[in-house]
């Protein structure tokens, strides 16, 4: 008798599952939705539907795709406050945002294995989540609230000061960044195929061939070399509007005759803002933490 009422406790336990097996030949797991410690998520509106992730879990994704995974703890762990910093402020006070609000890359851990190898994948990963773990909850401030964390690859070997917006965005030397990978690029055009290039962004002022490359002239340009305004025919341009049409890594550049045509000679990657990530590899290899390598390229607290 007992054994049966055993058995019978047993069944009416099972009972659920056996008839799932019965209709569907599995088992349904249970789902558990993410635990949210730091108290701030991420809802992760695709395609396939609506779920959420913490930040914290949610941040190697991000500086994965940002930073290289070798270029040292201390920086990356720069690199993770950065990231933080600017989901922080796109939440705008609150503690939740959508990701297709965030306007930034992520990496899925097999896209993750993919751009670092499977030999590299483990080491490579545990240097991005220990970096995020490391400055958990970390962002930057000025005048008590939240920047505008900039950051680019490589400066000119000397990063740019913000505007009046950005006051905290100092221009300081960065030496080392003309030994980055893709530092220097060149590129050579014929007249005619630099002109068609320009006359897309020209409007009703078109410049022609033969004006290339006698009325191009840099009209204005910073300290780190970065263009500031362009006449190329008669029409003047702002540099990123011309490094956008040629496709140009950075505004840092000038242009030479060159075999009947016209070369343009570029510097650095990227606009030259904040923190160079080049520079912050270099800093850190030489002893520097992130809470020393963020303040020398912004005026900021934590």
């Amino acid at each position: 008798m007992i054994k049966k009422a055993v058995m019978a406790c047993i069944l009416a336990l099972l009972f659920p599952y056996i008839i799932t097996m019965a209709w569907t030949g599995k088992i349904e797991e249970k789902k558990e939705f993410p635990v949210i410690t730091s108290g701030k998520k991420i809802i992760l509106d695709r395609k396939n539907g609506e779920t959420y992730m913490d930040v914290e879990e949610y941040l190697p994704g991000v500086v994965a795709k940002q930073m290289p995974a070798d270029y040292g703890r201390e920086a990356l762990r720069a690199q993770a406050i950065i990231a933080r910093t600017y989901i922080y402020g796109k939440m705008n006070g609150q503690n939740e945002v959508k990701e297709s609000e965030l306007h930034m890359e992520y990496l899925e851990e097999q896209q993750m294995e993919k751009l670092w190898g499977s030999e590299s994948f483990v080491a490579s990963y545990q240097a991005v989540e220990n970096a995020v773990r490391s400055t958990t909850n970390m962002v930057m401030m000025y005048d008590g609230k939240l920047i505008d964390p900039l950051f680019h690859r490589a400066s000119t070997g000397k990063t740019r000061a913000g505007d009046e917006n950005h006051g905290y965005l100092q221009a300081v030397a960065c030496p080392r960044d003309v030994e980055a990978e893709g530092y220097l690029t060149m590129i050579s055009y014929k007249k005619e195929d630099f002109a068609d290039k320009i006359n897309q962004i020209s409007g009703d002022v078109p410049v022609k061939a033969d004006q290339i490359p006698g009325s191009i002239q840099i009209v204005l340009r910073d300290e780190g070399g970065y263009v500031g305004q362009i006449q190329i025919g008669t029409k003047v341009y702002t540099g990123e509007e011309i490094q956008r049409v040629l496709g140009l890594p950075s505004a840092a550049y000038g242009f030479e005759e060159y075999e009947e045509g016209v070369r343009v000679v570029c510097q650095g990657i990227g606009h030259g803002y904040g923190m160079s990530q080049y520079g912050a590899k270099c800093k850190a290899e030489e002893g520097w933490t992130a809470e020393q390598i963020l303040p020398y390229f912004i005026k900021i607290l934590f």
